[in-house]
């Protein structure tokens, strides 16, 4: 048999520069460097084409809970697509989508037990704010349409999703989007208003009630929705004050607003829990999830959907006129059971409990850093805060936070070995989710190569 061939790396270079569109990224300096290429990955680690090892401090993007090289996650996916490798959910289903929604409702919090699958993130956001729209329509309140969501999040780049989306920068290429997006504040404490500055409590008060301003300010008879992330990626990780959510419901029950848990990143585990609401003892009304439910494996996502939604839809001809042709798609539902059996027989939420106040512990120690300004997070997610004077909580520049982020920390903490997120859409801000399967001696090697290269780069400044 013949050895087979070595993978021509230069060639594929040239290729990917010739033919590759990267998603966020700007092309330009791939001009004169290398694309990173990644080319495998076995357990909390990835290797680039060069052999070189990286820990994956950021899962992929927030995916990877039960690290790479699972072989019998993968099995289970060849095992489904040798059985049947497609059929739509429309009009038709086939077991695994059906063992998998089953299982997921057990899960659930409250009576959310109805599965609506897609295939991302953006989709099951998008999904969830169109089932609001008609829900109410069929209910009797045509006008409410409207969606409330926090400053500077995240909820995904299709237009809809877009629309929800609180970051000015990545909407305004393109504008208009639907109509109906509010903004309201996020639970950044560590950029509190003065007057709430020195009261944790108080400020999780004040920010729950700004959206019952909002939706008074907005008439409530057209706000359908409130989107909240059980701790807010965009901006750095901000977890809830305390009471925070349950103000929350108090205000969409009083309102006759939904409340949308978008755990998307979440959602199995990154918090401890298979859903995030578990964590702070909320119990909204959707929640909608991707990325970890198969770890990568697989491309799934989807919103968990309470009965009181779903009862309208019972009923004579009416239907959800909306669907996506790989949602629910039976080789990921396969992929995404073997997922969860793997957090079931290793109890992963198990050891992110365990591990992460060690975790914690392990990156507060670089707050004796003049460049750290804020630590925070909760369970595997946590965001650094960048400052340029720490005793006045100075950010940088637009101009100062472009050299610092992209023309130094981005390439240098890769270059010594560690996948995580620097970011400006909100201050200055590094972002870790490492794998679930982390414990301290990869908190141990994320906090070395961070105290190194921001050293490095508070000495650049």
């Amino acid at each position: 048999m013949n050895a087979r061939p070595a993978t021509d790396y230069a060639a594929l270079q040239e290729a990917a520069k010739r033919n590759l569109w990267l998603h966020f990224t700007r092309h330009s300096p791939y001009a004169e460097a290398d694309i990173p290429m990644i080319v495998r990955g076995e357990g909390q680690y990835v290797y680039d084409q060069h052999g070189k090892r990286y820990l994956d401090g950021l899962s992929g993007l927030f995916v990877s809970q039960i690290g790479h090289g699972r072989a019998d996650v993968a099995e289970a996916g060849a095992r489904q697509a040798a059985e049947l490798a497609y059929f739509p959910l429309w009009s038709y289903a086939h077991p695994r989508a059906v063992e998998l929604a089953e299982r997921l409702a057990g899960y659930a919090p409250g009576d959310l037990n109805r599965v609506f699958f897609t295939t991302s993130g953006s989709e099951a956001v998008e999904s969830a704010w169109k089932l609001a729209k008609q829900y109410f329509r069929l209910t009797g309140e045509p006008t409410r349409y409207k969606v409330l969501s926090r400053y500077i999040a995240y909820h995904g780049t299709s237009h809809g999703a877009l629309a929800i989306t609180g970051l000015p920068d990545i909407k305004m290429p393109f504008e208009p989007l639907p109509p109906g997006g509010v903004r309201v504040p996020n639970t950044n404490f560590y950029r509190a208003p003065a007057f709430v500055a020195g009261d944790l409590t108080a400020f999780g008060v004040w920010a729950a009630d700004e959206i019952e301003r909002a939706i008074l300010r907005e008439g409530p008879e057209s706000v359908a929705a409130v989107y909240l992330e059980p701790v807010q990626n965009s901006g750095g990780c901000f977890p809830p004050p305390p009471g925070y959510f349950q103000r929350v419901r108090e205000i969409c029950d009083k309102s006759g607003v939904l409340m949308v848990s978008d755990e998307v990143i979440c959602a199995f585990g990154r918090l401890g829990y298979i859903f995030g609401s578990e964590r702070y003892g909320y119990t909204p009304d959707i929640i909608t999830f991707a990325k970890g439910v198969t770890s990568g494996y697989s491309p799934l996502g989807g919103m968990m959907v309470s009965d009181r939604l779903m009862e309208p839809y019972q009923h004579d001809e009416t239907t959800f006129l909306h669907g996506v042709t790989f949602a629910g798609h039976p080789v990921s539902c396969a992929v995404a059971m073997a997922n969860l059996d793997v957090f079931e027989k290793e109890d992963l939420l198990g050891n992110v409990r365990a591990h992460q106040a060690g975790f914690r512990a392990t990156l507060d120690k670089l707050n004796d850093l003049p460049i750290v300004g804020d630590v925070r997070g909760d369970g595997y997610f946590y965001g650094i805060e960048l400052v340029k004077d720490k005793a006045t909580r100075e950010t940088f520049s637009d101009d100062e936070s472009e050299r610092l982020l992209r023309g130094f920390l981005s390439q240098a903490l890769f270059d010594a070995g560690l996948v995580c997120r620097t970011d400006d859409r909100g201050d200055p801000v590094i972002q870790l989710a490492p794998p679930l399967t982390c414990t301290q001696e990869h908190f141990d090697e994320i906090e070395q190569i961070l105290r190194s290269v921001l050293t490095q780069a508070w000495s650049r400044l």
